[in-house]
């Protein structure tokens, strides 16, 4: 197992790797994540065809979660969470008006937990390698996206009743777009590890 788990993730190949001058990285990487997050869940992008535009929300949880690893990503992701908890307007469609507590327990509430299950396990997946590979990187993503989708999916059928047509509200819009994001971060993340091998070569 802890062979499985000895790969590097993107953040720990630069910067400090010990003592008090890591975890002064660790805080900055976990600040500029929650930035990252909040501009980026912001950030809609239409999609021709579709009624629904893209945030690129989605696609910030998973590269850094994949760029993290599991721990950071986690703490990344909470942090995000409890801004959000809070009252900050910092979620795709939360408002001035429609904040804190009261947008995190609506529909979209089961994709907030996605987000932080499907940060920890494209960390994992990272730290076993797979975000250095296309092939690799687009399976993680994937499976990312399923572990978002899933709790989301339920949340919405509990919240309005499973005799709603539940996969078109919360799923099919955003096929095409979440499609398209994979295939940005397969293509992204192994791109930045072949950068990092010229740098060191």
């Amino acid at each position: 197992m802890s062979q499985a788990m000895s790969a590097k993730v993107l953040t720990e190949t630069f910067g400090p790797t010990e003592g008090l001058a890591l975890r002064v990285k660790q805080v900055v990487l976990v600040l500029a994540g929650i930035v990252l997050l909040a501009v980026m869940a912001k950030i809609k992008l239409p999609v021709p065809g579709s009624p629904v535009a893209v945030s690129m929300g989605t696609f910030a949880v998973l590269t850094i979660g994949a760029a993290y690893g599991a721990r950071l990503g986690l703490v990344t992701i909470v942090g995000y969470m409890l801004l959000g908890m809070l009252g900050f307007d910092i979620f795709q469609s939360s408002t001035a008006d429609l904040n804190g507590i009261s947008y995190m327990m609506g529909g979209t509430g089961g994709y907030l937990v996605g987000y932080v299950m499907a940060t920890v396990l494209l960390g994992a997946l990272a730290q076993r390698g797979w975000d250095r590979s296309v092939k690799g990187m687009a399976l993680a993503m994937l499976l990312g996206n399923v572990l978002l989708y899933v709790p989301g999916l339920l949340w919405l059928g509990q919240l309005y009743g499973w005799d709603q047509p539940i996969l078109a509200w919360g799923l099919a819009p955003f096929v095409l777009g979440d499609a398209l994001k994979l295939a940005l971060a397969a293509l992204l993340l192994p791109a930045a590890w072949k950068l990092v091998g010229k740098a060191r070569s």
